[in-house]
């Protein structure tokens, strides 16, 4: 019999790169660190100063990477210590690796400390990981999960396990996820700087993002698709009846949680609940009402209509502008004390509605995709 595949594999590939993004933004100014020779760069500096969230941050931001990283060699048949060998010394390597990269990095400071808590923070995971194989709490998740679930839909689990990080990144509508034209437009300009025909690119480019607001009703079908289209997919994975509605009430209260969390973050704790504007609440009720209704439908059903709400939803998004608050929020995560999460809630946020796209391509193409 085949061995089920685990979300816990693609969820680590995420978290890896995600790790990996996060530890060289901005990318820039690569240099040959001044005065450094190679066996220097090899042994890593101790830091000079010892901030306490960081080095919080450099334990715990490693943890799950470490228990990911286990849990896949475990769901992989691996025995139980090259699973934990293998949750430990390839987050290790890996730290290790983005650690000499900074050295090239002039806003970035390599760390022989933060490579000891990246390690030490993998360990703890792949521990607990470990733990819970051994007391059987894997098993019994393993069986939960194909009761619930159809099979060959880690894809579809890890998407909606990522789903609230990809809320946490400001969006211009509330829940409207996949906004990746301001960045496109920037990466163009940047691209066509100093060519003959840059002055015309930047005068169409602009014109291209002077659009109007969103009207009422197109922020309303926005905000309903932002709800719809993680039901749907999720739909796509689960075996029909109440299991569907517990999930689309799950995804339904967690987006409204996570979608407080961000603007909380943003603009304090006394402007949490401002993202509810009058289109809002009706939006969501209906989003909700139409993944309860659509709980009994066939999973390729599912998946055609989940694709094409998603790709209703980026279209919507495509065309939302920018505002002043959208803008210093933008500002806030991207220059201030929201730096460290820049790079995992940014890109999660931009290719979220891409990515659950290709993979209902994939599900609606396989052959084994028919109910």
């Amino acid at each position: 019999m085949a061995r089920a595949r685990s979300s816990a594999v693609p969820l680590a590939l995420a978290c890896a790169a995600l790790v990996a993004y996060a530890s060289l933004y901005p990318f820039s100014d690569w240099r040959w660190p001044p005065g450094h020779e190679l066996a220097q760069l090899l042994l890593l500096p101790w830091p000079l100063y010892f901030p306490r969230f960081d080095l919080f941050a450099n334990l715990v931001g490693y943890l799950p990477l470490g228990a990911l990283a286990c849990l896949a060699g475990l769901r992989s048949g691996w025995h139980v210590v090259a699973a934990l060998a293998w949750g430990v010394l390839a987050p290790s390597a890996l730290s290790y690796g983005l650690e000499l990269l900074q050295n090239f990095l002039p806003e970035r400071v390599p760390s022989r400390l933060d490579w000891g808590l990246n390690s030490a923070g993998a360990g703890i995971g792949a521990g607990l990981a470990a733990l819970l194989h051994g007391t059987g709490q894997l098993q019994r998740w393993q069986a939960l999960r194909d009761r619930w679930f159809w099979g060959g839909s880690a894809g579809a689990r890890a998407l909606l396990l990522l789903w609230p990080v990809a809320l946490l990144f400001p969006t211009p509508v509330p829940l409207a996820v996949g906004q990746v034209g301001p960045a496109l437009r920037a990466l163009a300009e940047s691209a066509l700087a100093g060519t003959p025909w840059a002055e015309a690119a930047q005068a169409w480019l602009e014109a291209a993002a002077d659009v109007p607001p969103l009207g009422p009703l197109s922020e309303w079908l926005a905000i309903l698709l932002g709800l719809l289209g993680p039901c749907l997919l999720a739909h796509s994975a689960l075996r029909p009846g109440p299991r569907r509605i517990v999930i689309a009430v799950v995804i339904a209260l967690t987006g409204f949680a996570t979608t407080t969390l961000s603007t909380a973050l943003n603009f304090g704790p006394a402007h949490a609940l401002t993202w509810i504007t009058p289109p809002t609440m009706p939006a969501l009720a209906l989003g909700l009402l139409l993944a309860l209704a659509t709980a009994w439908l066939g999973r390729r059903l599912s998946a055609a209509l989940a694709l094409v709400a998603l790709t209703a939803l980026v279209a919507l998004v495509a065309q939302a502008p920018g505002d002043p608050y959208y803008a210093q929020s933008l500002q806030g995560w991207q220059q201030g004390r929201f730096i460290r999460f820049h790079g995992l809630a940014q890109w999660v946020g931009w290719l979220w509605p891409y990515a659950a796209g290709g993979w209902l391509l994939m599900r609606l193409g396989a052959r084994h995709g028919a109910d």
